[in-house]
């Protein structure tokens, strides 16, 4: 028993960190919308099992390979030096063959299930490490376009799976998650402005400053509600979830006048929060929908 308890320890604080649990969750949670957003879940349940350890699997993998490759990043910051790999709680090594090994097994999950749902699947592993991560993430602040992709692949791949093909409401889903990206990153980068200067990190406060940062924030978090009330338009989606749809929507919008006309640490947090709260909520009123 003392062996199991050290063992699920030693999972809790060295491995279960690099897999960033709340992206990863939120990610998944927009892949298992994507699906059930074509199939209901009641008649599908072990294709929904399936999504959902593909996708953990491959999401996990393709952050642990970030992890690894910006460990001397993280080092430097101070929001991110506490990470297992800068405190040497465990070795590179380690961290990329854990990353290698959950990328393989997700993409070859996905692949065995369908083989355009595997391609979008590694899409999105592939735009976040090699595209993001290791070409763009330090050279130039438009990275986070290419963040964004791969953030709505898993959507993307979800819906795929669902109807069989690429239609415009995966698209539309998929180009919510991109525009929702920047209230995500943008936000991050002005709060932890010093950090990533000290890290030598290029970002949109850095290259363009702080008021046309909260524009692009408050334009990007408009147009993601716009796609996403589109998206559940072109689900079916019923009229009652579609007018809280709306309602949400209307409180984003005010958020982004907040931070544009008022701008604070607390309303740019305020907005960060609650984009994510938003997208969640329209993943599980999709979800609840056909339900």
């Amino acid at each position: 028993m003392p062996n199991l308890q050290t063992s699920i320890s030693n999972l809790k604080s060295k491995y279960w960190p690099l897999t960033k649990p709340l992206q990863t969750g939120l990610l998944l949670a927009t892949g298992l919308a994507g699906y059930m957003s074509a199939r209901c879940p009641v008649f599908n349940m072990g294709t929904v099992l399936s999504v959902a350890g593909s996708l953990f699997l491959a999401i996990s993998g393709s952050t642990t390979v970030n992890m690894w490759y910006d460990r001397d990043i993280d080092a430097r910051m101070n929001r991110t030096c506490w990470r297992p790999l800068p405190t040497r709680k465990i070795t590179p090594r380690e961290a990329l063959i854990l990353g290698l090994a959950l990328s393989a097994l997700g993409v070859g999950w996905a692949l065995a299930m369908d083989w355009l749902y595997g391609l979008i699947v590694f899409a999105g592993l592939y735009f976040d490490v090699a595209i993001y991560t290791i070409w763009l993430k330090r050279r130039s602040a438009w990275s986070i376009v290419c963040g964004g992709i791969s953030g709505g692949m898993p959507v993307l791949a979800g819906r795929a799976l669902g109807v069989g093909y690429i239609d415009w409401v995966g698209a539309t889903l998929a180009l919510a998650i991109l525009l929702w990206i920047p209230t995500h990153i943008l936000t991050f980068a002005m709060k932890y402005h010093a950090d990533y200067q000290k890290a030598n990190i290029p970002t949109f406060p850095s290259h363009y400053g702080f008021r046309a940062t909260r524009l692009t924030i408050a334009i990007s978090s408009v147009l993601a509600a716009i796609a996403m009330a589109a998206a559940a338009y072109g689900i079916g989606m019923a009229w009652g979830y579609l007018r809280l749809i709306g309602v949400l929507s209307v409180g984003m919008l005010s958020l982004a006048i907040a931070i544009s006309v008022r701008p604070s640490e607390r309303v740019n947090f305020g907005l960060f929060k609650y984009a994510s709260l938003f997208m969640l909520s329209a993943m599980l009123m999709i979800v609840l929908d056909v339900l």
